[in-house]
């Protein structure tokens, strides 16, 4: 591995140093298995408070795959499928995890990363209106990702419309939140996280990819969706013996208000990284408010550039121009942007 400023994903680091110190400070201590501990049992009412959400239940998976998997196959029947955008994460990203479960992904045209109301409005309306819909895959849910898989944002007012289109077909909402705090922190957002427990049936809050080891945390509003989830968090591999160590992390990120706090400052670092780019020429493929940022580069500056800092490749634009990502995290610090702006 190079020397080289990284700015490949919001995953690189290991943990926050208060979560580290959390779980050597509890190494020692016996705690009761599968998340039935006192610790976990703080976090999730921790949780529950921050989303102004008193009755919610809350469960921890390790990451985000797992938790698409698992909350998915927990939500839809065997002859149903789950709406996304053609760009969504489990789409593209996730290997046919869902189709490994027996449910197919239902893709539908995106606008910037998102699914509007208008398209899913007409889908679901088509798919029951042709006459042959008991012989095709029945939409059983509607999965988005805030912030999408290209940094974008929901509004308000386009959540409660999903929301209602979806209460109109008796289908569950589900939110991907692997980003989330980097989305609720980013500018001109309108959207919180009690608007989430309000609009979504199903959301999580994802610890991987904002400050945390590993882990994310599922939220029901409503716990009574799903009926035996902790035996499908099992069959899926989700259910740890050690489950105090997905606790902790959330009872920490979520003390202080840590969680909002190093999202934020992962936002200020990406917002600077973009004026970096813009100020030296460079082109923004993607509206992104979020820690991630996408940067159209003609294939020999890419090229050059590859030879001193690392980042993503994203999608080849056309035969000559790249689309690249740099993302930013919360341990993103002032002076890897200085250094990158020196080799920039």
């Amino acid at each position: 591995m190079n020397d080289f400023p990284r700015f490949n994903s919001d995953y690189m680091e290991g943990a926050h140093p208060r979560i580290l110190a959390r779980i050597a400070a509890e190494n020692l201590k016996k705690h009761p298995g599968y998340g039935e501990d006192d610790i976990c049992a703080a976090a999730k009412q921790k949780i529950r408070t921050a989303c102004a959400c008193p009755n919610a239940r809350v469960e921890f998976l390790v990451g985000g795959t797992q938790t698409n998997s698992t909350v998915l196959d927990a939500l839809l029947r065997s002859w149903q499928g789950v709406v996304a955008a053609a760009s969504g994460h489990i789409n593209c990203y996730e290997c046919g995890t869902i189709e490994a479960r027996g449910h197919k992904v239902i893709a539908v045209p995106g606008q910037n990363g998102k699914i509007t109301p208008a398209t899913l409005s007409d889908y679901l309306a088509g798919f029951w209106a042709d006459e042959d819909h008991d012989h095709m895959v029945e939409p059983g849910a509607v999965y988005i990702s805030h912030p999408t898989e290209i940094g974008t944002l929901y509004t308000k007012s386009e959540l409660s419309s999903l929301h209602e289109i979806c209460r109109q077909y008796r289908i569950p909402l589900y939110v991907d939140g692997a980003r989330l705090g980097y989305g609720l922190m980013a500018d001109g957002t309108d959207v919180t996280l009690t608007d989430l427990a309000k609009l979504a049936d199903v959301f999580y809050i994802g610890g991987t990819k904002v400050g945390a080891l590993i882990g994310e945390a599922v939220v029901f509003p409503n716990p009574e969706i799903i009926d035996h989830f902790v035996t499908i968090k099992k069959q899926h591999g989700g259910l740890l013996a050690k489950g105090w160590l997905l606790g902790v992390q959330f009872d920490e990120l979520f003390t202080d208000e840590l969680y909002f706090k190093i999202s934020r400052s992962a936002i200020e670092k990406a917002m600077r990284l973009r004026e970096l780019f813009t100020a030296k020429g460079y082109k923004v493929a993607y509206p992104s408010p979020t820690n991630q940022q996408f940067f159209l580069l003609d294939n020999e500056t890419k090229r050059r550039l590859a030879e001193k800092v690392d980042f993503a490749f994203w999608e080849n634009a056309d035969a000559d121009h790249t689309v690249v990502r740099f993302c930013t995290s919360w341990a993103t610090t002032d002076e890897q942007i200085e250094e990158l702006e020196a080799l920039l």
